[in-house]
């Protein structure tokens, strides 16, 4: 059963698979988020030299599908409701960029830095609402059916896959390990999918401490207050370690780094096999890998950028955007790595306003570029536009005094 069929009052219009104006609203996409520049550049092997700079672009960067979609559908929706108030529960994806554009056409935000009044009260039925990539929490789907809003769903169909997981845990009488941040709207909404089912509960853990210090629990090395006082944000309501880490499914938010989903995975299976016996461990753990291809396509083609021999490697997208800051993480461990918003960041020749991964600061770097023969690498998140890559491009160009044209022949 999908998550929509187990809403109980339907809105009065639920919009899933788009709106019908693709064709209208094509040339608005183009105009916000093109790059003539990154196509010429994707088109000749993902390269191009102007002067003493030689750029090489990762072969899968940028917008996936999904998110794709989403600011498709956000587009169509205004085109669709002209005169209607249109809402977005919370950021359509994590970039700043369309997040503003978003305001910019009178869509306006419930919940997050972008919203003016936070809450559903200020909803009338009347109203339409849309539901960004991420998806959102069962009870707030249930709570804007019952306003009877026309709601417009973009949560992407990677994240309905481990939902789909998470429920058939739930409903099989397993708790749900969730790699991913408690905090991020996705794990929310992800987690919210298990406690659909009286006896449905989650755990979220963020990284292989965390899940060591789940199997400390598991072998009777580190007693129950502590682990509850450990995990409180990241439990299921009425959550009972002794009962519910009997049985658990392992699951992840789609953007994490898939190598550290899968040695979470092969973690906890050695540890409830130690416990249980390994010819019970079948019996009492599951698991099944639900990162993203496009997050995981990204990932590897960073790796194999990296691997040639940069001086500079730069990561573009929002500092909120987990598969973007995975993969300057990534970058980091092979070459010197600097991750960016926009062009904006790149203050001079000198000087780069960059976020360091682990960090909630921009801070400035000094002597980021070498003069002469220079090789920088390029990336962007999932959730990037193509044009914020061209425009990084363009400044560098633009500050070593060259111009794009005469290599653009």
């Amino acid at each position: 059963m999908s998550h929509h069929t187990e809403v109980a009052s339907q809105p009065a219009q639920f919009f899933k698979k788009g709106l019908g104006l693709g064709e209208q609203i094509k040339s608005q996409l183009t105009r916000d988020y093109h790059s003539g520049l990154v196509e010429f550049i994707r088109a000749n092997g993902h390269m191009i030299r102007v002067g003493d700079l030689h750029f090489h672009l990762a072969k899968e960067f940028g917008f996936c599908y999904g998110v794709d979609r989403a600011v498709d559908y956000a587009y169509q929706t205004r085109e669709k409701f002209p005169d209607r108030k249109i809402f977005l529960t919370g950021e359509i994806i994590h970039n700043p960029h369309v997040n503003r554009r978003m305001l910019q056409m009178d869509i306006r935000f419930l919940f997050g830095q972008y919203a003016e009044v936070e809450g559903y009260e200020q909803l009338t039925s009347e109203d339409v609402v849309i539901l960004p990539a991420f998806g959102v929490p069962h009870n707030d789907l249930k709570r804007l059916a019952a306003l009877g809003c026309i709601l417009v769903d973009t949560t992407c169909g990677s994240v309905l896959n481990v939902w789909k997981r998470v429920e058939q845990y739930a409903r099989d009488g397993f708790t749900s390990v969730i790699h991913g941040k408690y905090s991020h709207e996705e794990t929310k909404a992800t987690s919210s999918q298990a406690t659909k089912y009286p006896n449905g509960h989650y755990l979220i853990v963020q990284d292989m401490e965390q899940a060591d210090k789940v199997c400390d629990f598991i072998w009777g090395r580190w007693p129950r207050a502590a682990f509850m006082k450990f995990f409180a944000n990241s439990i299921s309501p009425g959550f009972d370690p002794d009962e519910h880490l009997k049985k658990i499914g392992v699951a992840n938010q789609t953007t994490m780094l898939s190598g550290e989903s899968l040695a979470i995975a092969g973690r906890l299976r050695r540890c409830i096999a130690e416990r249980f016996g390994e010819e019970n461990a079948d019996a009492h753990f599951r698991t099944f890998d639900t990162i993203c291809s496009a997050t995981q396509e990204r990932q590897d083609a960073v790796i194999e950028l990296v691997r040639q021999k940069l001086d500079v490697m730069l990561i573009i997208g929002g500092y909120n955007s987990s598969n973007t800051t995975h993969l300057a993480e990534i970058s980091g461990e092979h070459a010197r790595t600097f991750h960016i918003d926009d062009a904006a960041c790149i203050l001079s020749l000198e000087a780069i306003r960059h976020q360091p991964v682990s960090h909630r600061e921009e801070v400035i770097a000094h002597e980021w570029l070498p003069s002469g023969e220079v090789r920088i690498g390029l990336t962007a998140g999932a959730s990037t536009p193509n044009n914020k890559i061209g425009e990084t491009i363009e400044r560098i160009v633009r500050l070593r005094g060259e111009s794009l044209e005469e290599w653009m022949k």
